[in-house]
Order: structure tokens, then C-alpha cells, then sequence
């Protein structure tokens, strides 16, 4: 009896981990997508495209206009339909029932001109499943945190494009939701309040939310995001944790902050990007860094800092996109 009974709890536990492991599989991915082609007409947009995006990850996902970064999104939440591959959430296609986990911030806005600001940021609240009390207090949090508070009572249409862009990441947020789809959310914001939504989505992703946003702004994907995805004409050109796809194109770039004459962009030691008063130089092959310093300086120009360090995405996404 004794033996048989241990044979049980053996089983037993054999049972359990076993379910354990398929529930970790099914939880080890928040979004999924496998060989996903879509084609509008004659036009091939996105083309076998897959990658994964795990769970609290920031997944920057890059590409020129046109690339194919939001069909592929719309695909995902079957605003679009795909003509073939796997699109999935939480391991399964998108339905209504995942409405309440989600976040979308679409890249044109769909906001009611005629409707105050307090009110569709509670009214979304509502339709999102929190009561009237919660969804009132919900609001003037993120009204408060985002500097709008005195605006809430103005109709859509009486805001800045960049105030319409907070209001619309507001219905995205107002729920809490454990995912995030943010296709372009840093269009039409200046400097400040591309910061702020910098900081919205970094406090996020440390609660745990997953985070799938398409941008231009490169050099911000650069320090917020844990992967990425780069595509071009919908195909993949680059995929996979940033630091890993930034040393892949070499580990000896030179980045200078300098005054005085601008450097030459181009020479026999260098190619280079410059942007403001920061030039990233990329050595031509044998060509070593003092060489470069030593021309630099000679031609006129004070060196304020200086590091070496991986290409920067913002390189390698030009370089990709010129290739």
C-alpha cells in the first residue's frame, strides 16, 4: 500500500509539472507572428515576415515609410486580414475578448473632434470595462500626469496636434492594459513631450507591460527598447536584442561631440553620420582611431567628448536603408 501510494504522488507530481511546462510555453511569448504575408492588389507590403516578442519586453519595431510596419500591425489585430502565416497574442489570434488586455494607439488619430477631452478619455475608460467612478478617476490621473488637467473640458478639435497625440495615447493607456501596440507614437510631439512618453513607456515596461511600438525616431528605440525588428520593403533585414544587432556591424565606432569647424563628413579614414554637433565616424578597414583624432584636429575642430562604442542603430538603420 505504502509503495502504491508513493507510485501516486509520483504520478501525481509528474502531472502537474508537466501542465506547469505547457503553461509556460503557452505564457513564454506575448506576441507571435509566423510567416505573414499580406499583399494589397498587385503590391507585395509584407512578405514571410516572423518574429516574437516576449512577455514585459520594449520591441522596437523599424522601418522607412512604407515598409510594411503597420499593416503588419493592423494584420495582428485583424483590422486588416492577412492572406496567409500565424498572427498571434498570448497564443492565440486576436478576438474581442482580448480587448481589455490590449493598449492600441493607431498611427492616425481616431479621436471625436466634437467631444470634450474629459469625456472620451472616460467613455473609453467604460468601454474598457472600469466603472463610472474608477474610469472619472482614471482619467484625471492621466490628465494630471501628462499636464492637461486644465484642458480637460476643451473639445478635440481645439487642441495642438501634440495634445491630440496625448489624449489619443490616453484611451490606449486608461485601462492598464498588459500589452501595448503603439504604431508611431512619438509623431507630431516636440522634444518635451516625446520625453514624456518616453518615460510613460519606460515606467510601464518596469510594471511588467509588453511593448510592440513602431517608430522613426531611431536613437530613442536605441535606449528604451530590449529588441527589435528592422524591414524594408516588408522583409526583415534585422532582428533580435539591440546591443547584439549593433555589434554585429563592428565594435570600433568613434562618437564625437565636438565645436568649432564642422569635421569632414567623408574622408580616405572615415565615413561618417553627423547629426548637430555629434559626428559618429566609422573607421575604413586598417585605419586606426589616432589616425582619425590626429586629421580632425588639424583641420580645425575641438573635440568636447569622445567614445567608442557600437555603430548606433541610427547608422546602421541609414546604412541598412541606402543597402
Amino acid at each position: 500500500t505504502t509503495c502504491m501510494n508513493q507510485n501516486l504522488v509520483y504520478h501525481i507530481i509528474l502531472i502537474i509539472q508537466y501542465f506547469e511546462s505547457i503553461l509556460l510555453f503557452m505564457g513564454k511569448y506575448s506576441i507571435e507572428i509566423e510567416n505573414f504575408s499580406k499583399s494589397f492588389g498587385n503590391l507585395l507590403a509584407v512578405d514571410n515576415l516572423s518574429f516574437k516578442v516576449n512577455d514585459g519586453e520594449v520591441f522596437a519595431f523599424l522601418g522607412a515609410n512604407g515598409s510594411g510596419k503597420t499593416t503588419t500591425i493592423r494584420c495582428l489585430l485583424k483590422i486588416y486580414q492577412k492572406d496567409k502565416g500565424r498572427l498571434t497574442i498570448n497564443n492565440e489570434e486576436f478576438s474581442e475578448k482580448l480587448n481589455n488586455k490590449i493598449g492600441y494607439l493607431p498611427e492616425e488619430r481616431g479621436l471625436y473632434k466634437g467631444v470634450s477631452v474629459y469625456e472620451i478619455l472616460e467613455y473609453t475608460a467604460k468601454l474598457r470595462g472600469l466603472s463610472s467612478d474608477i474610469a472619472r478617476r482614471k482619467t484625471n490621473e492621466y490628465l494630471e500626469y501628462v499636464g492637461m488637467i486644465e484642458h480637460k473640458n476643451k473639445k478635440v478639435s481645439q487642441l495642438s496636434s501634440g495634445m491630440q497625440q496625448k489624449v489619443q495615447l490616453g484611451t490606449a493607456l486608461i485601462h492598464n492594459p498588459e500589452i501595448l501596440i503603439l504604431d508611431e507614437p512619438f509623431k507630431g510631439l516636440d522634444p518635451v513631450n516625446r520625453q514624456l512618453f518616453i518615460d510613460i513607456f519606460v515606467e510601464r515596461a518596469k510594471k511588467g507591460t509588453t511593448i510592440l511600438y513602431s517608430t522613426h525616431v531611431i536613437d530613442e528605440a536605441q535606449k528604451m527598447a530590449d529588441s527589435l525588428l528592422i524591414i524594408k520593403d516588408g522583409k526583415r533585414l534585422e532582428y533580435g536584442k539591440v546591443n547584439d544587432v549593433r555589434k554585429k556591424y563592428g565594435s570600433d565606432n568613434i562618437i564625437i561631440e565636438f565645436d568649432g569647424k564642422v569635421p569632414d563628413k567623408e574622408s580616405k579614414l572615415y565615413s561618417s553620420v553627423i547629426t548637430n554637433k555629434r559626428i559618429e565616424i566609422t573607421p575604413n578597414k586598417g585605419i586606426k582611431t589616432e589616425e582619425i583624432l590626429t586629421q580632425i584636429i588639424k583641420n580645425g575642430t575641438k573635440i568636447l567628448r569622445m567614445e567608442l562604442d557600437y555603430p548606433s542603430l541610427n547608422q546602421i538603420f541609414i546604412n541598412l536603408m541606402k543597402d
